[in-house]
């Protein structure tokens, strides 16, 4: 759709506006999000982006809960991502009190993340399409998210909310079988990806809603501080994952896919080469992937092996001393940064010495991505800012924490 420019838009008369308000119960607002909308007719004149429908007080819960209940708790704020929120704790954690994740315990934090970043891809493909009358796509791509969740409820147990992160490593090792199950999905994700690219890339209908909608430059971005695909659709090949390894990124070959357009079509091609990428990342860790612990050794924040609390009284005293009273960090405040499925993620922990954070603060990639919408739907019309809010790829658990 052609935006009209904004010194056109019709300000100067208020009384042949319309106030409309889309949402915060609307089924293409990605949760409970309130847009205030003023319409010259079918044309957005101004958008409020209204939030805190969904607030969850999740940070302030962080403060009643010792470090390992948190894990339950940090997943949820981007519901759709749950991986990348227990790594951007963990690596507070572990940063806070130096301490060394073992080497089979980053990979297989890795091929977590890598993998939910695939499964969150998908979602948005599938519901952005949904909301444009494309229900077959809807259908691809939750059938292979499927495969994925799978993956993780046989390995930890639970399928959107895996709680496998543990301070200094993970809470158990792969199951038999897992990394067959793995490569079972990577070798159907190409085929199931190509029929994604050939139902929608040149599709005339799907170009013609997406291409010019919701433009975001590099100056924009910078303004609102957005990151992820947003800032990669505008054409700034920035991501934490290079700029900042964590977890051994850099001994990985991937690319980082950019468009320079800034619409709503050119963060669809970036979420598509994206998917991509991070296949080629899974079957690297797969490769590297070395038998070892899957958790630090150090007593401060590691439980003892089952087996031995059959036959040790001091183990079974330390495993009910950590499970109780949890681990104590030096009191300090840290900050550490993850790349999620829609930006940047950053956890500032604060510690005082308890067995509880004094402080957590997230830095959300979705706030910022919202409150940009202001800017980029005035002018378009009404049949636009549904594919504007999908562009961006808001999680409202991620904004109203």
């Amino acid at each position: 759709m052609t935006r009209l420019p904004i010194d056109e838009v019709n300000t100067s008369n208020a009384d042949e506006l319309m106030e409309l308000s889309l949402g915060p119960q609307h089924p293409s607002t990605h949760g409970v999000l309130r847009l205030k909308l003023r319409l010259d007719g079918e044309v957005v004149v101004s958008c409020e982006p209204v939030i805190g429908y969904l607030h969850t007080g999740i940070e302030k819960e962080c403060e009643t809960r010792t470090y390992h209940q948190v894990f339950t708790l940090v997943d949820r704020i981007d519901y759709l991502s749950g991986p990348s929120e227990e790594q951007a704790f963990a690596g507070t954690v572990e940063k806070l009190m130096n301490i060394e994740v073992p080497e089979r315990a980053q990979t297989i934090r890795l091929l977590f993340l890598e993998l939910s970043r695939i499964a969150s891809h998908l979602i948005w493909v599938g519901t952005s399409a949904l909301e444009l009358n494309m229900s077959s796509i809807y259908m691809y791509c939750f059938a292979l998210r499927e495969d994925i969740l799978d993956i993780f409820e046989e390995i930890s147990g639970a399928r959107m909310f895996p709680s496998y992160w543990r301070v200094g490593g993970v809470a158990r090792d792969l199951n038999e079988g897992a990394t067959e199950h793995i490569q079972q999905f990577l070798k159907k994700f190409p085929t199931t990806w190509k029929d994604l690219d050939n139902l929608l890339t040149e599709n005339y209908v799907w170009r013609t809603r997406l291409e010019g909608v919701a433009i975001i430059n590099e100056d924009l971005c910078k303004q609102f501080l957005c990151t992820g695909p947003v800032l990669r659709g505008a054409g700034v090949a920035y991501d934490v994952r290079k700029a900042h390894p964590y977890l051994g990124y850099e001994n990985y070959d991937f690319d980082i896919p950019t468009s320079p357009d800034g619409d709503s079509y050119g963060r669809y091609l970036v979420r598509m080469e994206e998917m991509r990428q991070s296949a080629a990342i899974i079957q690297q860790a797969l490769e590297k992937l070395k038998p070892g612990p899957i958790i630090s050794e150090n007593r401060k924040v590691a439980l003892p092996p089952r087996p031995q609390l059959a036959r040790s009284m001091e183990a079974v005293i330390h495993q009910f001393k950590l499970v109780s009273e949890g681990i104590l960090p030096p009191p300090g405040a840290v900050s550490y940064w993850v790349e999620s499925a829609r930006g940047t993620i950053s956890h500032y922990l604060v510690s005082d010495g308890s067995n509880r954070p004094y402080r957590l603060r997230v830095r959300s990639p979705s706030f910022p991505h919202i409150q940009i919408l202001s800017k980029v739907l005035v002018g378009h019309l009404l049949s636009d800012v549904v594919v504007g809010i999908a562009s961006v790829d808001p999680i409202l658990g991620d904004v109203d924490r």
